[in-house]
């Protein structure tokens, strides 16, 4: 499972880099997964360690990262929306 689901991270990776896209992704989710990922690190350093931790920590880091362009990408979009709004009231003759 941990493969299988890890192998999903550097698609959704590669098209948050390449698409810039934020619609389709829910940052709720993204939280939720990386909390069991890093509860899944504990567990296996606490309580049962063994080579799966390594699996746990590396679809952590991805989550991680696949979280971080969320906000860059979320944050663009913001952005982009402020300058045409701007852009708008501008042609329009309102005041900004």
């Amino acid at each position: 499972m941990l493969v299988c689901f890890g192998a999903a991270w550097p698609v959704s990776i590669y098209k948050s880099i390449r698409t810039r896209a934020v619609a389709g992704k829910s940052l709720p989710f993204l939280v939720i997964v990386f909390v069991g990922y890093i509860a899944g690190v504990l567990n296996k350093l606490l309580i049962h360690y063994d080579l799966v931790i390594f699996l746990y920590m590396l679809n952590a880091v991805m989550v991680g990262i696949d979280i971080a362009l969320y906000l860059r990408n979320r944050l663009y979009h913001v952005r982009k929306s402020l300058r045409e709004a701007e852009a708008t009231a501008k042609k329009s003759g309102a005041p900004s």
